[in-house]
């Protein structure tokens, strides 16, 4: 398995060249890394301006066994950039090293110098450790990076000493004396990171000029690969190490390349991330999964369009209350003194669940704010749970379940928001609750439990170790006047019949311009759009929640028969709840009987797609979602090994699919293509930051209620 590394942009507030004149006295050799201990010129060239100068160079380290690394600078005076490119040459046979380094000057200041770096190891064949030894080089490597940064500061300390502020920039001959600069570049030389096993990584080669972190706070912003900035992940972020900061951004230029236009905030990846322990593979799995769900149920757009039911607002005894003495956002829960069979009884199970996430969203506007108020990154908030009044009452089976179902929701699409629990006056009858609640509950969030029995929270590591007496809640011995409603029974007279709640739960919940749709092997899915205008304009946003699938775009002159009841009958294939439909007969032929207007696009599991065809004739089209199938290796007439263990994988041969379609006029296209983009790709909470405008969002959500 490939070990790959990709660091933020770091920031120097120093000017190209200067920078390259400290990096310049690290060669031939450096006495902060005493295992570098010399490097030979394999290769040199020069332009007649002096603009451009390549070395490339073979460096030796300190070690038992030799292992050279080869390392090619490219410096360009006049564009002001340097790229370092390193490879491995001992054991190259067993082990692939590469690494990639480049210093550019900032896009919004010229007098700062921009550092990037990237880098992977495969280890192909070594003695049997290949695993072992690419998780141990991994860690050093990353672990050793921010070497670079204290070599580059040293050396820029050491020309301040010597009286030197300022490189003057390279100007062309014809222009002026260039002596000074063609010396500069000509001592160029060779980065000395890389990523080698054992003892090589130990040097710390790598850390090509890490920037400052006291720097700017400000990300940078509006590169070619809207990249994050190192100022930024410590401003907003927090702490993370090199690795953590490498998988955020593989795992953002993942989401960019299969989620167009709806990249959720950084620190809602990293919610995902720090969740599965930083394990690109599990967290974005389950962050697929999640986004697809806010996009289904319109999650994002919760606390603008839905208004909770009265009997919520003054029998929910829950409410935010200041925040506690880290910045959190501090919840207070009243659950003893609030009828959760009432609840039930008069709102529904999906009422309820629906009323518990806008507090989630809530929760997340919250923390930005308190980012920016206390100039820290708070990413989470503090519930506290007072229980005084829980009794067997609490313990109505149906109210149970639905607090299993919220937290099942809660913690599948709200990993890492909550950051401590306080649970308060706890009575005898807890830990029967805590029993019927604790498994479903995430390892890492119990661990953030504490449970005070009695009047305990009032001593030594209590209350007043997290919340400051002067907000501690009144119906707690405090002084502050809170404001959650007190709870109490819900009258019977508000208790609807069970075909009421049904009716409300299901129209809550299936409340989406999207359709879901089913698509097996030699069963795929197929809608018919009636076009009577040419010209017109048909648009698609999908997502692929299971599987992948082939997208086609067909188009005939004549209507398909309508669809049969049992269309997959003829597959021996059951379709619960008949969401898979099929148009084309199969007595129709390519292109005899339909015609194909757009390229097939391959769609992978967990990709977002959107688009749009102008249709150049009237009549009929249709849109498929085709299950796609493994191609046999085209040397051979037997299928290759991996073929048959990714068909094994796909669970009876089905996949599934998330739509919504709109045709619209050719005069419209423009406009309406603006908002259908920021509607159905944008997240309001979650993707501000990496959105275009409020004005787009505004656009958004004009046009989202225009297409219910």
């Amino acid at each position: 398995m490939v070990q790959k590394y990709q660091s933020p942009v770091r920031v120097y507030k120093h000017p190209f060249e200067l920078i390259m004149a400290a990096y310049e006295r690290r060669f031939p050799t450096c006495p902060l890394i005493p295992m570098f201990v010399d490097s030979d010129t394999v290769s040199e060239f020069k332009s007649e301006d002096g603009a451009i100068h390549v070395i490339e160079r073979r460096c030796k380290l300190d070690i038992d066994a030799p292992r050279l690394l080869k390392k090619k600078n490219s410096l360009n005076s006049r564009e002001r950039t340097l790229h370092i490119e390193a490879h491995n040459e001992t054991f190259s046979n067993r082990v692939i090293i590469n690494e990639h380094c480049c210093y550019t000057v900032h896009p919004e200041n010229e007098d700062w110098t921009c550092f990037e770096q990237s880098a992977s190891l495969d280890i192909k064949s070594f003695f049997g450790f290949e695993s072992t030894v690419e998780k141990i080089a991994m860690k050093q490597y990353t672990s050793n990076i921010k070497k670079g940064k204290e070599i580059i500061e040293y050396y820029l300390r050491q020309l301040e000493d010597e009286g030197i502020t300022y490189v003057p920039r390279w100007t062309p001959p014809a222009l002026g004396p260039s002596s000074e600069t063609s010396a500069s570049s000509k001592n160029q030389a060779v980065s000395t990171a890389a990523i080698v096993p054992d003892a090589t990584l130990k040097e710390g080669l790598s850390g090509e000029a890490l920037s400052n972190p006291s720097g700017a706070p400000e990300p940078v912003v509006g590169t070619p690969d809207d990249k994050l900035d190192a100022d930024y992940i410590k401003r907003y972020l927090g702490d993370l190490t090199p690795l953590q900061e490498s998988c955020l951004i593989r795992l953002r230029q993942w989401l960019q390349e299969t989620h167009k236009g709806k990249i959720p905030k950084d620190e809602h990846i990293l919610r995902f991330l720090r969740a599965r322990d930083f394990n690109i593979d599990k967290a974005r799995e389950i962050m697929c999964q999640s986004l697809t769900w806010r996009k289904q149920h319109q999650v994002d757009y919760i606390l603008d369009t839905w208004t909770p039911p009265q009997v919520l607002q003054d029998y929910y005894a829950g409410g935010w209350h200041h925040h506690d003495k880290d910045g959190r956002p501090l919840y207070v829960l009243r659950l003893g003194q609030m009828d959760t069979k009432g609840l039930v009884r008069a709102l529904g199970e999906e009422a309820l669940l629906r009323y518990v996430l806008s507090i989630n969203e809530e929760g997340l506007r919250r923390c930005e704010e308190n980012t920016k108020v206390f100039g820290r990154p708070i990413s989470s908030w503090t519930c506290l749970v007072d229980l005084e009044g829980l009794n067997m009452r609490h313990l109505w089976r149906p109210g149970v379940k639905a607090l299993l179902r919220i937290i099942e929701v809660v913690e599948a699409n709200y990993p890492e928001t909550l950051g401590r629990l306080l649970i308060l006056r706890a009575p005898r009858v807890f830990p029967v609750l805590w029993t019927l609640v604790s498994p479903f509950i995430d390892d890492n969030t119990r661990r953030k439990f504490l449970i005070y029995a009695g009047n305990d929270y009032q001593g030594p590591g209590g209350l007043l170790d997290y919340i400051d007496k002067e907000i501690i809640p009144d119906f707690l011995s405090g002084e502050c006047m809170c404001e959650v409603p007190e709870g109490g029974l819900v009258p019977k007279s508000l208790y609807r019949t069970a075909e009421e709640l049904e009716n409300e739960d299901l129209k809550l919940w299936t409340e989406t311009i999207y359709q879901s749709a089913s698509v097996f092997k030699g069963a795929p899915h197929e809608i018919l759009i009636q076009i009577v205008d040419a010209s017109s304009v048909i648009t698609w946003d999908f997502d692929v929640c299971k599987g992948d699938i082939v997208f086609n775009i067909y188009h005939s002159k004549r209507s398909p028969q309508p669809p049969k009841k049992d269309s997959l009958g003829a597959h021996s294939i059951t379709s619960p709840g008949g969401n898979n439909v099929q148009l084309i007969d199969k007595v129709w032929q390519l292109g005899r009987d339909y015609s194909m207007v757009e390229s097939p696009l391959i769609c992978k599991e967990g990709e977002s797609v959107q688009g749009s065809h102008v249709t150049r004739w009237p009549g009929f089209y249709i849109l498929q979602w085709r299950f796609h199938s493994m191609p046999a290796c085209a040397a051979t007439n037997l299928p290759r090994v991996d073929d048959v263990l990714a068909s094994l994988q796909v669970s009876s041969h089905k996949c599934k699919v998330m739509y919504y379609t709109e045709v619209i006029g050719s005069e419209d296209f423009r406009g309406s293509m603006t908002s259908l983009e920021s509607s159905h790709s944008g997240f309001s909470q979650l993707s501000a930051a990496t959105t275009s405008s409020s004005q787009s969002h505004s656009s958004s959500m004009i046009s989202r209620w225009r297409f219910c």
